[in-house]
């Protein structure tokens, strides 16, 4: 197991990632990470940590890099793994910004969520989400924050729904795991986590995202 005491000590650490402006991000509160036979049992909570250990695979995909990442606002707008859903118009309400997010799921039920640094908008754990830019697609979007946050290479399976939230509207998918590595997180994220369904209201501390699972219960999307 690599040591993880000197870049994630208990009295905060630098994030090995530096943000857009090349500057270094001190992680006040770093998460702690579990041994990784969590990620082996589907009733446990499981977490992996920036160029921290990894599994080598779980329900039969491989936890490796994704190696043919878009690089350009225009690869973002084609990328595979976009789906023909039966969704509506995706515009603007009383002028907030659009965003998209993504809830992923695993064969096993259970959920991957992040943890945003220093719990950015007073988020402790969340969904993989983010504003669209200019040109490109709700799905595709959903898809680069996934990858940027969670370091996961996903497939959009479902339309889950839009939510209103105080300068956004932001339209989740439901979407699988096809490959990435979680431990190459941006420095968005401190850490990525699997949650059980049973304590996925516990874990998530902030009511839009029990909103998000509400709706998505209640639609009985498959796994």
């Amino acid at each position: 197991m690599k040591d993880q005491s000197k870049l994630f000590g208990a009295s905060g650490a630098f994030h090995p990632r530096l943000n857009d402006k090349g500057e270094k991000i001190i992680i006040a509160h770093p998460t702690p990470a579990t041994p990784m036979s969590a990620f082996e049992d589907p009733n446990r909570y499981a977490v992996m940590l920036p160029n921290g250990e990894a599994p080598n695979s779980l329900n039969d995909i491989r936890f490796e890099p994704w190696q043919d990442v878009p690089e350009s606002v225009a690869e973002w707008e084609h990328v595979k793994s976009q789906s023909q859903l039966d969704e509506p118009p995706f515009t603007s309400k009383h002028g907030k910004k659009l965003a998209a997010g993504v809830v992923i799921v695993e064969p096993d039920g259970r959920f991957w969520l992040v943890a945003p640094t220093n719990a950015f908008g007073g988020y402790k754990a969340t969904f993989p989400k983010g504003r669209l830019e200019p040109g490109m697609t709700p799905q595709a979007t959903a898809i680069k924050e996934a990858y940027e946050e969670a370091g996961l290479q996903v497939q959009i399976t479902a339309y889950i729904g839009d939510f209103e939230r105080t300068t956004t509207l932001t339209r989740y998918y439901l979407a699988r795991r096809v490959g990435g590595l979680p431990t190459e997180m941006h420095w968005e994220s401190q850490a990525v986590m699997l949650v059980p369904k049973l304590q996925l209201l516990t874990v998530l501390n902030h009511p839009n995202d029990h909103a998000v699972i509400a709706a998505f219960e209640k639609l009985k999307l498959t796994y």
